[in-house]
């Protein structure tokens, strides 16, 4: 009787530790699949992350607007800072093309809120310290020994669908590219 219930058991242990194997594979094949490559025309990703005031910030509430999600390696960086007053000098021409500004990086809600507060940047600054979105957009990478976001820009439709993808980034001239996109791509412009 008691090597019929150990051979049970071992049995059992044995089909128990092939579906946790199988559902293991099954979910690294789907992690794979779900971060490939970002493709324009494909739905952008979604998300949910805190702002330098703490308030959570998630795509979808964004949807019926066009969004420039704009990633960017470090707060308080000569090329950010750039990038960042260049986005906010141009706030007012955003909103008459009905489009929200949300930049991300990997620092974390205090350096952001140091950040904003020292430029006044009138939009969404998002913290991903542990990098959750900046993988499931691809763009994160190592620099200077850091790991940080790469400057890239993702331009998403009022649908929710990527438009542009902007891999190679010049912060002096992007906002007015950027810009001049949406104006080609004819984001509305309220009177």
């Amino acid at each position: 009787m008691r090597n019929t219930v150990m051979s049970r058991l071992v049995s059992t242990s044995i089909v128990l530790t092939s579906i946790f194997a199988l559902a293991s594979i099954f979910a690294v094949a789907q992690l794979a699949v779900a971060s490939g490559p970002i493709e324009v025309g494909q739905v952008a990703p979604d998300f949910e992350l805190p702002d330098q005031s703490g308030q959570l910030h998630s795509l979808e509430d964004y949807r019926n607007q066009w969004v420039v999600l704009y990633f960017y390696p470090k707060d308080e960086t000569p090329g950010c800072t750039t990038e960042a007053c260049e986005f906010r000098d141009d706030i007012f021409d955003y909103k008459k093309m009905n489009t929200q500004i949300l930049g991300v990086s990997l620092d974390d809600i205090a350096s952001h809120q140091g950040f904003a507060e020292h430029y006044g940047l009138p939009f969404p600054i998002l913290a991903d310290p542990k990098g959750l979105v900046v993988e499931a957009y691809g763009v994160k990478t190592r620099m200077f020994g850091m790991t940080v976001a790469k400057r890239q820009t993702f331009l998403i439709d009022p649908n929710g669908r990527i438009v542009k993808h902007y891999e190679s980034v010049d912060p002096d001239v992007h906002s007015a590219e950027i810009l001049a996109d949406l104006q080609e791509l004819g984001a509305s412009t309220a009177e």
